[in-house]
C-alpha cells in the first residue's frame, strides 16, 4: 500500500467515525470531503507539511472569523445582520451562477480561500462561524437553494449566504421554492437540516457536477464512496459505484459489486436482480 493510499484510508476512517458520532462536526466532515480533491501542499518529503489538506488551517480561519463578530447581538435578526455585515460585506463571501460550474464551490477549504461557493457551502461557513460565537443557527434545506435560519421557530429569521447574507421574508422563501419546484412552501421545508443530511446533499452536488464531466470519473468515485460511508444512504448507490468502476475499466471489481447488489435487491426486486446479473456478466465479457 502506498503512503497516499494509507493516508486516504485514514481520512476515510475518520470520516466514517465522525459521521457516526453522537454530535458529528459539520466543519470537519466538509473538510474531509474537500481533502479528497485537495492535493498535499508540500512535495518535499524531507519537510512534510503538517497540514497537507488544509484542515487545521480552515478550522483556524473559521475561529478567526468568529472572533471578528461584534458583541451585543441579542435576537435572531441581530445575529443574522451581524453575520451578513461581517461575512457578506466585509469578507465578500457570496456566490453567482458561475460558481455552479466549479468543483471548488463544493469544497470548504476552497470556499474559505476563494470566498465563493454554492449556497450550501456558504451556509456551512455561516453556520460554523455563528456556532462558534454561541448563537442558535441551523441549515434550512429549501428545495434547490440552501439557506440558514436563526432563532426559534416563533422568531425564525432566514438569511441567504449566496446573496451575501440577505435576509429573507416569508414571501422571499416562497418564491425560492416556487422557482425551484413550482410547488408552494411547506412548513416541513423549514425544519433544521441535520449534519448528515447536509453532507449527503453536498456529496450529491459533487456527483452531479462530475456526471456532467465524463473525464472526471475520479471525482464521481470518491463522492460515491463517501456517500456509502454515511449511516443512511440509498442502496442504489452501491450499483452506481459498480457501474462507475466498469466505466473506469475496472471490469472485475465492477462486476463483483453488481453481483453483490443483486443479492441485496433479489428478495424485493427479482427482475432487477436478474438484469443486474446480466450486466455483471457483460462487464466480465469486456475482458475477453
Amino acid at each position: 500500500m502506498s503512503a497516499q493510499e494509507s493516508d486516504e484510508g485514514g481520512r476515510r476512517r475518520q470520516f466514517a467515525d465522525e459521521v457516526r458520532a453522537e454530535r458529528p462536526d459539520l466543519a470537519l466532515l466538509c473538510l474531509l470531503v474537500g481533502a479528497e480533491e485537495v492535493p498535499p501542499m508540500s512535495a518535499d518529503a524531507s519537510a512534510p507539511d503538517p497540514d497537507p489538506y488544509g484542515i487545521d488551517a480552515a478550522q483556524i480561519e473559521l475561529d478567526r472569523l468568529a472572533g471578528l463578530l461584534p458583541y451585543g447581538a441579542r435576537d435572531a435578526r441581530s445575529w443574522a445582520s451581524v453575520l451578513a455585515e461581517l461575512l457578506g460585506e466585509r469578507c465578500g463571501f457570496g456566490g453567482s451562477a458561475r460558481d455552479y460550474q466549479r468543483l471548488e464551490s463544493s469544497l470548504l477549504q476552497q470556499v474559505l480561500r476563494r470566498r465563493r461557493g454554492l449556497p450550501i457551502l456558504l451556509s456551512v461557513v455561516w453556520i460554523e462561524v455563528a456556532r462558534r460565537a454561541g448563537t442558535p443557527v441551523y441549515g434550512v434545506a429549501l428545495p434547490g437553494h440552501f439557506v440558514v435560519g436563526f432563532g426559534e421557530p416563533e422568531e425564525r429569521v432566514l438569511a441567504d449566504p449566496f446573496a451575501g447574507g440577505a435576509l429573507l421574508s416569508g414571501q422571499d422563501a416562497e418564491l425560492l421554492v416556487a422557482g425551484a419546484t413550482g410547488a408552494p412552501l411547506e412548513p416541513s421545508m423549514l425544519v433544521p437540516a441535520g449534519t448528515t443530511e447536509i453532507v449527503l446533499r453536498i456529496l450529491n452536488n459533487i456527483r452531479a457536477w462530475a456526471a456532467a464531466r465524463p473525464e472526471r470519473t475520479d471525482v464521481a468515485l470518491w463522492a460515491l464512496e463517501l456517500s456509502l460511508l454515511l449511516p443512511s444512504h440509498p442502496a442504489r448507490l452501491r450499483y452506481e459505484r459498480a457501474q462507475l468502476l466498469v466505466q473506469r475499466g475496472e471490469f472485475l471489481r465492477g462486476a463483483a459489486e453488481m453481483e453483490e447488489y443483486a443479492k441485496v435487491v433479489e428478495a424485493v426486486e427479482p427482475a432487477t436482480a436478474d438484469a443486474v446479473r446480466r450486466r455483471a456478466h457483460a462487464a466480465r465479457a469486456l475482458l475477453n
